[in-house]
């Protein structure tokens, strides 16, 4: 079994090393026999370049590693398969074609539902009890494609986008790797999915992590929180006190609801460090929330 691994973030990484363990062939012989990930950039202040996890793996593995789709026809990479998980380049469709049984996709929700970049976040923020994932076959179209496979996962009250992407990742590692062989052997014929049940949803910016606290109720902003754990952070906006002209920023890294009331446990103002809601009460007893964001 021959396998290209498509996927740049530390979360999917359980899914490449399961791979490499369940059908390694020998000593140095993986079956990975490629990795595409995103390229190494400049990171903090000291633009420090920063190799993706999936770069780094491949590199101690030395196995090939590749920062665009179409280098794996330049190089001529011969594959039957290509698994993808959080890459974040479109695929070509001259690309899909390399491979003789195409690339499988795992996308972190129960397809049709949450297509697109942000489905665990929007999953917490819905107020979701169950998500799941699927596997799926990849197409022109943005989480398109016939599903191969599905499985269903509870979402605990004090999920993060964090804990439960981990928890989902986790899990797909263990059920692609008992697919893959019948897949590969045409045993299993993928279903097409219902696109009148599909909903969408978008790439997360920076500023998506705003929330105005005098307009959410304490349930929605508890919730807002987790979901933006551990990126973007949700943030707000507050005047330190009434001479201040200065709007500055207020990251909220945790919170918790206390008799349906929204409590916050801690926070981190524009240019300090992390501190406890009660520090930060102490040490800025004038400020005061603003809408502005």
């Amino acid at each position: 079994m021959k396998i290209v691994f498509f996927g740049t973030p530390d979360y999917v990484l359980p899914i490449l090393t399961l791979l490499h363990k369940k059908f390694v062939t020998g000593p140095g012989k993986s079956p990975i026999v490629a990795v595409v990930t995103q390229s190494p950039k400049p990171s903090g202040r000291k633009q420090i370049i920063k190799f993706s996890p999936i770069d780094k793996w491949a590199h101690e593995h030395k196995i090939p590693i590749h920062y665009s789709a179409s280098e794996l026809a330049i190089d001529s990479v011969n594959a039957d398969v290509g698994v993808l998980a959080s890459y974040g380049e479109i695929i070509d469709k001259s690309v899909i074609g390399l491979f003789p049984h195409e690339i499988l996709v795992i996308h972190p929700s129960l397809l049709p539902k949450y297509r697109g970049a942000s489905p665990v976040p929007e999953a917490i923020m819905s107020g979701e009890t169950v998500t799941g994932v699927t596997i799926f076959k990849m197409d022109e179209k943005v989480d398109h494609g016939p599903i191969v496979s599905q499985f269903r996962e509870d979402v605990f009250p004090d999920d993060t986008t964090e804990t439960l992407r981990a928890r989902l990742f986790e899990r797909s590692a263990e059920v692609l790797v008992e697919l893959l062989t019948p897949y590969l052997r045409d045993k299993i014929t993928p279903k097409a999915q219902d696109d009148k049940q599909a909903s969408y949803t978008k790439t997360m910016t920076r500023e998506n992590g705003f929330i105005d606290l005098k307009k959410k109720s304490p349930e929605d902003a508890e919730r807002f929180i987790r979901a933006m754990q551990p990126w973007p952070l949700a943030w707000t906006t507050v005047r330190i006190s009434p001479t201040d002209r200065k709007i500055r920023r207020l990251k909220i890294h945790k919170a918790h609801l206390e008799e349906a009331k929204l409590v916050l446990d801690e926070v981190q103002l524009e240019g300090k460090d992390k501190v406890s809601w009660k520090q930060f009460n102490e040490g800025y007893r004038e400020f005061a929330f603003v809408t502005e964001g």
